[in-house]
C-alpha cells in the first residue's frame, strides 16, 4: 500500500488513480466520465476535494500533536444497486488523512483498518470516529455483523494512522451507525451515534434488533422523533459505562421534534463540539440533506434546535465534523464532485462561523456573489 501526498484543489485533470487495491478503475472512469459529461466548474463550489486518490466520505477530524487528522469511509465502486437503505454503500476499509495545516498538503495513509480484520464484522465498514487517551488512539467503527445487524466497533493503535487492532467483540449494548466520540474538559467521554432507514435506529427502539422493524422510522409523523443515542465510555474507552440513553432535540418551546418534521429532525450523522461553554450537537437530516443543530447545556442534552450549520450539497448524504485549529474553526464534509454519484463522494473543509449570539452561521456548499474572491481551502 503505498501512501501519497496531494495537495487540495488537485481538481483540474481528475486522473483519479486506485488508492488502494479494491479501489476499482471503474470508479476511477466513471469520475472523468462524468466530468468530461459536462458538470458544474470546480470553481463554482466552495472548496475543494482534499484528497483525489480515492473516494472518502464522512470525515472525522480531530487535532493531536499539532496535526490535523481526518478519519473518513472509504467509498468503493461495488455492483450493489442504490436503495433506501444504503446497500450500495460497500466499504470495506478505512484510511486517515493528515496535515500540518488547513490548506496544505494531505498525506493519505495505508489501510488502517479492513473488514478482514475484524472477527464479528461481515461488511460496510460505514462512517467511522475516532479518539485519543494517554499515547492510545481509539477507531470507532460501525459495520454489519453476520445477521446484518450493525454493531459499533473498537480498534486501537500508537500510531494516529494506524494500522489499528479490532477488538475481538463490538461494544457491549452497541447498535446503529454514526459513532462520535466527544471528550469534554474533565477528561470523561461520550459516544453518540445512531441512524434511520438504512442505520436500523428504528429496528434498535429498545436496544434489541429486530430485523423485520420498519425500513424508515418509526412512522408516527405526529410522534417525538426517533432520538440519537448516548452514552458514557468507560475509563479504557473500550465499552460503555451505561446503558445508552436517548438525546432530546427540541424546539425553542421545550416539544421534541416531531417525526413528521423532516426539515429539523434527526436522521444520522450525530457530531459533539462544545464552544464557549455551550454543548453543541449536530447531525444530518438526510432525506431533506441539511446539516442542523441545537445547543445545550449538558453533555446529554436537551438540546434545543437553532438552524442549519449547512445548506444541501451535491450529493444525497451529508456527514461532518467541526474542530477548531489555529484558532479558527472548521467544518469538514462531503460531496460529488468529483463523480457525480451518491455511492463515490469526496471530503472537503471549509471554515465555520459563530454569530455574537453563539449560533452559527448557515454556509452555502457553492459559490455565490458573496463568497467569489474570498479565500477557500
Amino acid at each position: 500500500m503505498r501512501k501519497s501526498i496531494l495537495t487540495l484543489g488537485a481538481v483540474g485533470a481528475l486522473a483519479l488513480t486506485a488508492g488502494c487495491q479494491r479501489q476499482s478503475d471503474t470508479s476511477a472512469n466513471a469520475a472523468n466520465a462524468q466530468q468530461a459529461a459536462g458538470k458544474r466548474p470546480a470553481s463554482e463550489y466552495l472548496s475543494q476535494p482534499l484528497v483525489t486518490d480515492i473516494f472518502t466520505a464522512d470525515p472525522s477530524a480531530h487535532v493531536w500533536n499539532g496535526k490535523i487528522y481526518v478519519y473518513p469511509s472509504h467509498d468503493i465502486d461495488g455492483p450493489t444497486p442504490e436503495d433506501d437503505l444504503g446497500s450500495h454503500f460497500e466499504m470495506r476499509d478505512y484510511r486517515v488523512l493528515r496535515m500540518d495545516r488547513i490548506g496544505g498538503p494531505v498525506t493519505l495513509g495505508p489501510v488502517a483498518l479492513d473488514v478482514d480484520d475484524v472477527p464479528w464484522a461481515e461488511k460496510q465498514m460505514w462512517a467511522p470516529d475516532a479518539a485519543k487517551k494517554g499515547d492510545t488512539y481509539y477507531l470507532y467503527f460501525p459495520a454489519k455483523d453476520k445477521e446484518g445487524a450493525f454493531r459499533i466497533g473498537v480498534a486501537t493503535s500508537k500510531d494516529p494512522m494506524g494500522p489499528f487492532t479490532a477488538q475481538p467483540q463490538p461494544i457491549k449494548g452497541s447498535y446503529s451507525i454514526d459513532p462520535a466520540v466527544f471528550t469534554d474538559d474533565d477528561g470523561q467521554s461520550y459516544m453518540y451515534f445512531g441512524g434511520i432507514w438504512g442505520g436500523q435506529l428504528q429496528r434498535n427502539v429498545n436496544g434489541a434488533y429486530d430485523p423485520n422493524g420498519s425500513k424508515t422510522d418509526l412512522g408516527q409523523d405526529d410522534k417525538p422523533a426517533l432520538a440519537p443515542r448516548v452514552a458514557k465510555m468507560t475509563g479504557d474507552m473500550l465499552e460503555f459505562a451505561e446503558t445508552p440513553r436517548a438525546v432530546q432535540i427540541v424546539d425553542d418551546q421545550g416539544k421534541p421534534l416531531l417525526g413528521g418534521d423532516h426539515d429539523r429532525r434527526f436522521f444520522e450523522a450525530s457530531w459533539m463540539h462544545k464552544y464557549k461553554g455551550k454543548y453543541y450537537f449536530s447531525y444530518s437530516t438526510g432525506d431533506t440533506h441539511y446539516l442542523a443543530y441545537g445547543i445545550g447545556d449538558s453533555p446529554y442534552g436537551p438540546f434545543t434546535y437553532k438552524g442549519r450549520i449547512m445548506e444541501p450539497v451535491e450529493g444525497w448524504t451529508t456527514h461532518h465534523s467541526i474542530v477548531e485549529w489555529n484558532g479558527k474553526w472548521w467544518l469538514f464534509y462531503a460531496d460529488t464532485q468529483l463523480s457525480g454519484q451518491t455511492r463515490l463522494r469526496n471530503v472537503k473543509v471549509t471554515e465555520l462561523h459563530y454569530n455574537p449570539d453563539g449560533t452559527i452561521q448557515t454556509i452555502n456548499p457553492f459559490v455565490t456573489k458573496a463568497t467569489q474572491g474570498a479565500a477557500k481551502p
